[in-house]
């Protein structure tokens, strides 16, 4: 099973002016900065807790079916599942039918469940992909406080610490950090 996101979220949870005000900043000349300092921060969010902060696009890719036809989606929160491909030995690709499937939203992570009897022809590496929409929505008005906050410790930690290293010890993370993340975390099954 592997994951690769196709669509990017189209904005971030945390602004440039959000991050200045935490920051106590004032000036422009840092915003770039700044700006690639809250995405690579939503990123590592996202990579610890498995969630999607804003609504993005995955691809999940299966050899095959997994026992009891039901597949654990790898990102959450799942908004929809917004296809299902399958793809026999010639490389012939056939959607498989919204019917044949249901998405089940309610756990973490959400899972897919197939109906039985139904693609039974997949035989190939990455026979399967599943393409689905993860994220709490696509303000950062959607996305839970506590993960915002998440973002900005990160990337202002990032900004306040540049160097490699200094004479002081420092630990590479902000305090508190590991715990706003834990509680989000979805399981991996």
């Amino acid at each position: 099973m592997t994951a690769a996101l196709i669509a990017a979220p189209a904005s971030e949870p945390v602004s440039v002016a959000q991050m200045k005000a935490h920051l106590r900043l004032t000036g422009t000349a840092e915003e770039d900065l700044l700006q690639e300092m809250i995405t690579a921060a939503r990123e590592y969010v996202e990579r610890e807790t498995r969630r999607a902060l804003i609504n993005q696009t995955w691809r999940l890719y299966l050899d095959c079916w997994p026992m009891g036809r039901v597949v654990p989606l790898p990102v959450g929160p799942v908004q929809q599942v917004t296809q299902v491909l399958l793809y026999d030995r010639a490389g012939t690709v056939s959607t498989l039918a919204t019917e044949a499937w249901s998405l089940l939203k309610g756990s973490d992570p959400a899972r897919l469940k197939v109906a039985p009897a139904v693609g039974l022809n997949v035989t190939e590496m990455s026979a399967i992909e599943i393409d689905f929409i993860a994220g709490y929505g696509e303000a950062a008005e959607d996305v839970p406080s506590t993960l915002c906050l998440a973002v900005r410790l990160l990337a202002a930690h990032w900004f306040e610490n540049r160097e490699a290293g200094t004479e002081f010890s420092m630990a590479s993370l902000p305090f508190g950090l590991d715990r706003l993340l834990s509680v989000n975390r979805i399981p991996q099954i």
